[in-house]
């Protein structure tokens, strides 16, 4: 659940800082889709590490 929350934070921070940049539709999708994923990778070592640690 945390990677879930994670990717649609990143999603969402990426779409409008490439809309705040005046990207295009594709620029938009492509930071959407990049910070989703590095935010998701982010969320996953999270978890992992509360999983390790509890």
């Amino acid at each position: 659940m945390i990677v879930l929350a994670g990717f649609v934070i990143g999603a969402l921070w990426g779409g409008l800082l490439a809309r705040r940049r005046k990207g295009t539709r594709f620029d938009i999708a492509q930071y959407a889709l990049s910070f989703g994923i590095a935010f998701a990778l982010l969320a996953l070592f999270l978890a992992i590490f509360l999983d390790r640690l509890a």
